[in-house]
């Protein structure tokens, strides 16, 4: 079993710790063979623990030191303030998180959706987002980027990892409307599939809204659906009527 974790960093966030952890390098076996880090999955809840811990380790924080929340694909952010035990984050109802706190790693779960790392290194405040096709476009971009404002930041710079391609994501005309009722110029982030449907582009969207916010952003351009040997990707096992699927995790610290 491969044991060394693989973690892509990217050059926009070279001033703070971070890193978008790969399905390589953990303790799972089977459809969650490698780094699951979910407890919501039905892996054993002691080996996500020890690839969590080995995150942790990778990222330099103890394992209590890594922050996550109870997503639930909304606009909602938890702020990690000074004297906040991070364990304490996993019971708020959110997909966001930041910090001015050095000590204490946020992290978000993925499997398909975006991963977004945020941080302003001047001011000293990083944020980390799950930002699925509702959450962004429900807001939870610009809320994570207001809440980092309020405690101070002013040059934030993001990074989305990993995450559905448009050539890997089909959807309904349903879903479409859902994006046009709210500006009809979001079509452009929409193209004709081969079976006739559209193939929407979330990583494009993701990074138009941090753009718009003032953000400087950049994809890492990795696609979760379409490399099986890297990626953990909902879509991808419920297409293989898999039972269920793991979770990568995303980093970011002080």
């Amino acid at each position: 079993m491969q044991t060394t974790l693989e973690i892509l960093t990217h050059p926009l966030l070279t001033s703070v710790r971070h890193g978008f952890f790969t399905r390589r390098g953990g303790a799972s076996s089977g459809l969650f063979a490698g780094l699951n880090c979910g407890y919501g999955s039905s892996d054993q809840a002691e080996i996500v623990s020890i690839n969590r811990a080995r995150v942790a380790k990778a990222m330099g924080v103890p394992s209590g030191g890594l922050a996550t929340v109870h997503q639930v694909h909304s606009a909602e952010i938890a702020v990690l303030r000074q004297g906040d035990d991070p364990a304490d984050l996993a019971r708020i109802r959110a997909d966001g998180i930041i910090t001015d706190q050095p000590g204490v790693a946020l992290a978000v779960l993925t499997a398909d959706c975006q991963p977004i790392l945020l941080a302003d290194p001047e001011a000293q405040v990083i944020g980390a987002v799950h930002a699925g096709w509702r959450g962004a476009l429900s807001g939870v971009i610009e809320a994570a980027v207001g809440a980092m404002n309020d405690l101070g930041a002013t040059r934030i710079r993001a990074v989305i990892g990993p995450t559905i391609s448009q050539r890997a994501y089909e959807v309904s005309e349903d879903f479409m409307d859902e994006f046009l009722v709210e500006e009809p110029d979001y079509h452009r982030f929409f193209a004709g599939g081969p079976n006739g449907r559209p193939m929407f582009d979330l990583p494009s969207f993701g990074l138009m809204r941090l753009r718009e916010a003032g953000v400087e952003a950049e994809w890492t351009r990795h696609c979760t659906y379409s490399d099986a040997d890297r990626f953990f990707s909902y879509r991808r096992s419920t297409h293989q009527k898999q039972a269920d699927y793991g979770r990568l995790i995303s980093v970011i610290a002080l």
